[in-house]
């Protein structure tokens, strides 16, 4: 049976505001139910460690199989406790040899960690959907994007992105947007991918997040007015509630790579049959 801690990179206030919004599930939810689709018995264990939460006395990073990094409104550069804190376990996880996992601040988080840089994407924000992501070459011989085709959608939300990869890092996809979609950093028995999207995600949960920022998001151009914002957000809650809309799926662009859920998040089945079931197997 797998064990994985789930990285909670979200403070609770900033999700309580964005559920007064709309449908809005937590990374535990999101993330635990990612994983069991492809590992029914895994066993998650949550550290809010947005809100300061530690592992509890006498257990430590090492007792893991694998550890989820969560997405976060953070940003990596600011030097704020929150952030600091973050940044002191990302480098704990890796060090220890436990493999890990990142999606969008994941990303962010554990390239600075590891001496990467981060900044303000000059290009802008990359909200909904996440256009010509594309492997690398080195991409598309890496495990990560086993059974991925060449170029795919995917649901996001970001304006920040990582500029410079850390020593070693390999880029594994980019797009127009950022050129680091997908990174691995692995030394020795040290192991961290991540992407700059996010497969764990729904239609819902980007609908809302959307929603929620429709004033910022008409300031940068991506919308017209609140009636273009209200009606993006009624088109992504369409699909959540029915992934076979023909007429959204054609409005938007999209495949069976964002629209079939398993199809969406199968970057976590490649990072658990390569790096965390053998962990587990050999823990026993």
């Amino acid at each position: 049976m797998p064990r994985l801690m789930i990285f909670n990179a979200t403070p609770d206030a900033s999700h309580k505001a964005l559920s007064a919004v709309g449908p809005a599930e937590s990374n535990e939810e999101m993330f635990s139910a990612s994983v069991s689709m492809f590992a029914p018995n895994a066993e998650f264990f949550t550290i809010n460690v947005a809100d300061g939460e530690r592992l509890p006395q006498g257990m430590a990073v090492e007792d893991f199989d694998g550890v989820l990094i969560t997405g976060s409104p953070l940003n990596v550069y600011k030097d704020v406790p929150a952030v600091r804190g973050q940044i002191e376990l990302a480098r704990e996880i890796y060090r220890r040899g436990v493999p890990s996992f990142g999606c969008c601040w994941g990303l962010q988080l554990m390239s600075a960690a590891i001496g990467g840089v981060v900044h303000l994407n000059p290009k802008g924000r990359e909200i909904g959907i996440a256009r010509n992501i594309a492997p690398t070459d080195e991409g598309r011989s890496h495990p990560l994007y086993r059974d991925k085709p060449v170029a795919f959608e995917a649901l996001c939300s970001h304006e920040d992105e990582v500029a410079a990869l850390p020593s070693g890092g390999r880029r594994l996809a980019g797009n127009d947007v950022s050129a680091v979609q997908a990174a691995a950093f692995e030394e020795d028995e040290k192991s961290f991918w991540g992407v700059q999207y996010h497969p764990e995600m729904s239609f819902g949960l980007v609908a809302t997040l959307i929603e929620m920022r429709g004033e910022r998001h008409i300031a940068e151009g991506l919308a017209r007015d609140q009636a273009a914002v209200a009606e993006i957000v009624s088109d992504l809650r369409g699909l959540d509630q029915d992934p076979g809309r023909k007429d959204l799926a054609w409005r938007y662009g999209l495949t069976a790579n964002t629209l079939d859920p398993f199809t969406r998040r199968v970057e976590f089945r490649n990072w658990l049959d390569a790096k965390v079931l053998p962990r587990a197997a050999q823990r026993g």
